[in-house]
């Protein structure tokens, strides 16, 4: 069912000879259900001319107070020479009809003077092959994908164009036509172009999915549209280091929200210029969000230094694997990874390798700063030292201590005092110069800087405990206490 009505025909008529598309004539018309756009260019166009067509069957638009018709061809032939605006917007396709009105000389209008081309070629199911064929191409493994388009921002301007044309001629209806009132083209584009990718690939379009198809589109025709809005609106077009150009649609946008109806209609053609090329696409792109494998190293809960092993039952860790062509992994599979990688060396061995989720990763991270970590460390001291001169160090509790940012990583983090909680130590006479000190601690302390206080940046440290110069010459990470990942079953 054609979706235009009687009410409709007057603006439909001015933007079809004004050189405007029947997809984007159904959006300024507020067309705002999916059907009537999902019908091919060719059906749409047959349509919309039957729709215009007036009982003689020519295409007409009637002129609202028509000027004597020796000015009006003087004014056509002039547009064809591009120095009149209105009917250079035409592109010579307009012609006068016996009655002094206005008709399409070319009943079938070529580019879109709005969308460029975005809802007639790039639309229709050959391009959406041709992309598709680009997804299948790609290697990807995926079970639901996410269509995003990047359109010109010229694009904008173009439609900001249109719409005070159609504006004024409805105010002379006593009719009114908000910005609100049109159909997004994104909207419209997805309307038409998501069913043609689920049918063509066989899976669902979810927002949500992590991976995604990416086109973006560029005019290098019309790239100049934009330029005005600078000089009448600076501030909304400030340089951005990771931006290419100033003319982002976000600051197109600010800006026509800006100018007054009167300056962008002094600046700009309403209705806009017909161009002769269609949009080109600049990137076509396949991309998978990050998939995240827990285990034993890499992304960990905290760190340690080169020289510190971790041992017992590890650390728990997380790798990213950024965009993955390959994201479904069986139980087995998996095993059979970690098995290689346990067997392939004799310095790193993991366990319950495993995919998870984004949001897990978070679960781990808390592990820095609110679970416990156990330590066994190698201790020197500068005096010589006897068994009970230790033996206190296994009475103190959850000693408190403060430790400013250590002099060896202030390069990577902030200068602050940290809090932090010895929870329980135990001392093992080695001989005179030597003990072994096992050390139940807060996540996150530096344990190095406890025994030898980093010039006093620790407080209190082991060596004010003991009055010694102490250092630490072995240390070994004997417990990460984290309850993730989950164990599996061998």
């Amino acid at each position: 069912m054609f979706p235009l009505t009687e009410e409709n025909k007057h603006v439909a008529q001015l933007l079809f000879n004004t050189g405007t598309c029947p997809r984007c004539i159904f959006r300024f018309c507020g067309v705002d259900f999916h059907a009537p756009y999902k019908l091919s260019y060719k059906e749409l166009l047959n349509e919309l001319q039957k729709f215009l067509k007036t009982e003689k069957g020519e295409l007409i638009l009637e002129a609202s107070n028509p000027p004597p018709k020796k000015i009006r061809l003087h004014e056509l032939e002039d547009g064809i020479d591009g120095t009149d605006n209105r009917s250079q917007n035409g592109e010579g396709r307009v012609s006068v009809v016996e009655d002094g009105s206005i008709a399409s000389k070319n009943s079938n209008p070529n580019v879109c003077n709005v969308c460029l081309g975005i809802l007639q070629e790039f639309c229709e199911k050959e391009f959406i092959k041709k992309v598709c064929q680009k997804v299948e191409a790609s290697g990807f493994e995926f079970t639901n994908l996410v269509f995003s388009v990047s359109f010109p921002p010229q694009l904008s301007v173009r439609e900001h164009a249109a719409w005070l044309l159609v504006k004024q001629e409805m105010g002379k209806q006593s009719l009114s036509l908000g910005r609100n009132d049109i159909v997004q083209l994104k909207e419209a584009y997805k309307w038409i172009t998501h069913p043609l990718f689920s049918e063509e690939l066989g899976v669902p379009i979810d927002g949500k999915s992590l991976f995604e198809v990416s086109v973006v589109f560029a005019h290098p025709e019309t790239v100049e549209d934009c330029h005005f809005l600078r000089a009448i609106c600076p501030d909304c077009f400030k340089p951005a280091k990771n931006k290419q150009s100033v003319f982002t649609r976000m600051a197109v946008m600010k800006a026509l929200n800006k100018i007054k109806e009167e300056d962008f209609c002094k600046q700009f053609p309403c209705p806009p210029n017909s161009p002769k090329a269609v949009c080109t696409v600049l990137e076509m792109e396949c991309a998978h969000g990050a998939v995240f494998v827990a285990g034993f190293n890499f992304s960990s809960s905290g760190r340690e230094d080169v020289d510190v092993r971790t041992l017992g039952n590890g650390r728990p860790f997380a790798i990213e694997l950024v965009n993955p062509h390959r994201v479904r992994f069986t139980a087995q599979e998996m095993k059979a990874l970690q098995q290689k990688i346990n067997s392939s060396s004799n310095k790193i061995q993991v366990r319950d390798l495993q995919l998870v989720t984004r949001e897990a990763i978070g679960h781990m991270k808390e592990g820095e700063e609110e679970k416990t970590k156990t330590y066994s460390a190698l201790i020197w001291t500068n005096k010589a030292i006897r068994k009970e001169d230790i033996e206190f160090l296994n009475d103190m509790k959850d000693l408190k201590i403060d430790q400013k940012t250590p002099l060896r990583v202030l390069h990577r983090r902030p200068l602050a005092v940290r809090s932090r909680t010895i929870h329980a130590m135990e001392a093992c006479y080695v001989d005179a110069h030597h003990f072994r000190l096992q050390l139940k601690t807060q996540a996150g302390t530096y344990i190095k800087e406890f025994v030898h206080g980093d010039f006093g940046r620790t407080k209190p440290n082991l060596g004010s405990l003991m009055n010694v110069t102490a250092d630490i010459l072995e240390l070994d990470v004997e417990s990460v206490d984290v309850d993730w990942p989950p164990p599996l079953d061998d």
